[in-house]
């Protein structure tokens, strides 16, 4: 029998009696199903902490996969079936199968919001999924994959949101180079914020159903969220 990362808090939670009466493995899951509504409410209200903590008013929009399984294993996936969920990240060079995770987070790589689409979802198709809700004035820094002059426009004029994307080489609207460099310099803090959220992911997250995925790959974008701001 495969021993997961549950098993092992629940045994260290019963063996040091941090929690007398802890719940048994299938307990303890439904249980966490039962109040995941609860769970995002949480993080939406730690988000609104986060940006009025944020003085600057910058943000950075990006993504990264989430595969539910190996691409050589597509044909005999269960959890999740139809080429919806088959995308590529060009960034990494990479094709995968499974979620991609659009997330906006301020310049230090605090995640404060976030959208779970199949994996097939272009930057763009994500971007707009987004609630983008974020106080008036706020600046958002995107690579050239967001790229959508007329959504730049929107966003400015209903929401007071100015969307700073990376041009193309081919651009009819170039930045001024010190935009460009604002640009470049935050692209490296959320990198590295994936990079951290990705070591934090196991090498195949267990789930019986699409939702119980979701919610494991929330939770640890939750938890690195409490790390990075308030521990």
């Amino acid at each position: 029998m495969k021993i997961s990362h549950t098993d092992h808090a629940i045994s260290f939670v019963k063996c040091t009696n941090l929690l007398p009466g802890m719940l048994s493995k299938s307990r303890f899951n439904r249980r966490i199903h039962s109040i995941f509504e609860l769970i995002i409410d949480l993080f939406l209200n730690t988000a609104d902490i986060i940006k009025r903590l944020n003085i600057s008013s910058e943000y950075i929009i990006d993504s990264f996969p989430v595969a539910t399984c190996e691409n050589i294993r597509i044909c005999r996936s269960k959890l999740i079936e139809g080429k919806q969920y088959r995308g590529y990240k060009p960034s990494m060079r990479k094709y995968f199968y499974g979620f991609t995770v659009q997330v906006i987070t301020t310049v230090d790589g605090i995640p404060v919001e976030f959208a779970m689409l199949p994996g097939c979802y272009h930057d763009i198709d994500g971007m707009k999924n987004m609630f983008f809700n974020l106080p008036d004035d706020s600046i958002v820094y995107g690579d050239s994959a967001y790229t959508d002059y007329y959504n730049e426009q929107v966003c400015s004029e209903a929401a007071d949101i100015n969307l700073m994307i990376a041009r193309k080489s081919n651009t009819k609207l170039p930045h001024e180079p010190w935009q460009n460099f604002l640009i470049s310099d935050s692209r490296k803090r959320i990198e590295t914020t994936f990079s951290q959220i990705s070591s934090m992911l196991p090498k195949r997250i267990h789930a019986v159903t699409v939702d119980g995925f979701l919610m494991k790959v929330i939770l640890f974008i939750f938890v690195f969220t409490i790390n990075e701001k308030f521990l």
